[in-house]
């Protein structure tokens, strides 16, 4: 199988999330959200068509996003998971508008 870097980014984000210092109802939703973005990536990966790809990879975005803002609404102050979930946000940005570029380039 060929190695899809920003899969292994969010199983690496997921695995550090979980382990961050929050509580109550919001650390129950960021085990649901960190587990949907590589969830979603491997689901989007073995579909057939770009525009099934494109749909999971924006849920997995859109997981990530939910991710942030429990970091910010518990107000946790760990740069380093902070700093990883910035990079692997680019990583899944560009891997979403990559995919933008498949649909819409004109077929010859």
């Amino acid at each position: 199988m060929k190695t899809f870097r920003t899969l292994d980014l969010a199983v690496g984000f997921h695995e550090k999330a979980i382990k961050a210092k929050v509580q109550g109802h919001l650390r129950d939703q960021l085990v649901r959200a960190a587990a949907s973005i590589p969830l979603n990536l491997a689901e989007g990966n073995a579909k057939p068509s770009v525009k099934e790809k494109k749909r999971f990879y924006q849920s997995a975005y859109g997981s990530l996003k939910e991710c942030q803002t429990i970091f910010k609404m518990a107000k946790l102050e760990d740069d380093a998971l902070i700093d990883q979930a910035d990079h692997l946000g680019a990583c899944l940005y560009k891997l979403i508008d990559s995919k933008i570029t498949e649909i819409i380039k004109p077929k010859i």
